[in-house]
């Protein structure tokens, strides 16, 4: 069976090679003194031919990575994550992605970004565990065997931590199709914690682990710091604005909250899964309803004659798997908040519905809070569907048009 090598290991490698590389020829030169003088001399102006003619496509601390030169002042990109103090210049950037991308398409896989909270998982600070959570400390798993958890007290960094139902089957799954990542707004230490938990045997993300300490822009994820080709990169994150450069790659996730500490953060009032003694449904979820979508996604990209492939984009695929939800639907707004009304307008429409202003016997659904507006009340008489705007909302969520029945606006009486 046929290996593929990630530009991850063959990365290791090549630092490895480098660091011995300098070491060796920082021995050479003391050993040149003892030799003869034309001799030594012959040696160093090779070194200077060699040392000019490289084109220095990175450095450890202020080390060219190919030849070992001291350079001035710093450039590129750092990528702390593969190796601490490697810092790498576009053009070799440019050369990783490339010569990556080929070997990837060629075992048909695609890159896979993942968030960890609220997307993977859901942590909280001990001392957040509401009165109706404590129960939980008595319920945690192992972390001598964490492939059999799910719910691990991390006393060492005062943190309890919940994994999505269904997470390792979707890393299973989603590694057979994707190159996998990590990229977390949380610090490193907490990114490599949290990947033990998800990967402990390192089948899955290996040095592809990225947090906030590893990116370029503060409040900002990017693809700047991650070694593959944009056209072939998808993201899978709760937070739509931590990537305003790449919405376009974006599957936004629905949050998973577990703890009330994650509740109240995003202003909900209301109880928690953990305080509910309830979690999501393993298949019916929200990583298994996107694990699907994925499946598509990588199914619809890899269609037809492998030679076609160097044009594809993974992002005009996302566009057209997302346009087909909501294909066919004519949606009027009625009485909706005003500042609510672009999102739900926008989101509708990326999934492929027509947004109308106006009732005509076209329209499929009036979608709105109240059942008592002309609008409304003009569905109920032409039998259309009258539904709340959650119904966009959960389409957006599960990439699949939602029953109508689990979203119809009832007349108060």
């Amino acid at each position: 069976m046929q290996v593929h090598r990630s530009h991850y290991q063959i990365m290791k490698l090549k630092m490895k090679t480098s660091l011995r590389v300098i070491k060796r020829r920082k021995f050479e030169s003391i050993e040149e003194t003892e030799g003869s003088t034309l001799e030594g001399t012959l040696k160093e102006n090779l070194d200077i031919v060699e040392v000019d003619a490289c084109t220095h496509p990175g450095s450890f601390g202020n080390m060219c990575i190919r030849c070992g030169q001291k350079l001035n002042g710093e450039s590129g990109v750092t990528f702390g994550y593969i190796h601490k103090g490697l810092r790498l210049h576009d053009e070799e950037i440019s050369r990783l992605r490339n010569t990556d991308i080929k070997n990837l398409l060629h075992h048909k896989k695609l890159y896979l970004i993942l968030d960890l909270d609220h997307t993977l998982l859901n942590s909280t600070h001990l001392g957040h565990l509401s009165s109706e959570e404590l129960h939980l400390l008595n319920q945690t798993d192992s972390l001598e065997d964490v492939s059999k958890g799910t719910i691990f007290k991390l006393e060492f960094m005062h943190m309890m931590t919940k994994l999505r139902p269904f997470v390792h089957t979707f890393l299973k799954e989603a590694s057979e199709m994707f190159e996998l990542y990590i990229y977390t707004m949380g610090d490193r230490p907490y990114a490599l914690q949290m990947a033990k938990l998800l990967d402990p045997q390192g089948e899955y993300f290996n040095a592809k682990i990225i947090s906030r300490d590893d990116g370029t822009q503060k409040h900002q994820k990017g693809l700047d710091v991650v070694l593959g080709q944009e056209r072939a990169v998808l993201i899978l994150d709760d937070t739509e604005h931590a990537w305003t450069k790449h919405k376009d790659n974006l599957i936004v996730m629905e949050r998973y909250h577990f703890f009330a500490s994650s509740c109240w953060q995003f202003g909900f009032n209301c109880k928690s899964l953990a305080e509910l003694k309830n979690d999501e449904n393993e298949t019916e979820g929200a990583l298994a309803k996107i694990l699907e979508v994925l499946k598509q996604v990588h199914r619809t990209f890899f269609d037809g004659l492998q030679e076609d492939l160097v044009g594809r984009d993974v992002r005009q695929v996302l566009k057209s798997v997302r346009k087909d939800v909501l294909s066919g639907c004519v949606i009027v707004f009625s009485r909706i908040v005003h500042s609510a009304l672009p999102t739900l307008q926008k989101m509708a429409g990326q999934m492929g519905a027509t947004c109308l202003a106006e009732l005509d016997p076209s329209v499929t659904h009036v979608v709105g809070t109240d059942a008592g507006t002309e609008k409304s009340r003009w569905a109920i008489k032409e039998n259309k569907f009258l539904v709340h705007p959650r119904w966009i909302e959960a389409a957006n969520y599960f990439w699949q048009k939602q029953p109508e029945e689990n979203f119809a606006l009832k007349k108060k009486h």
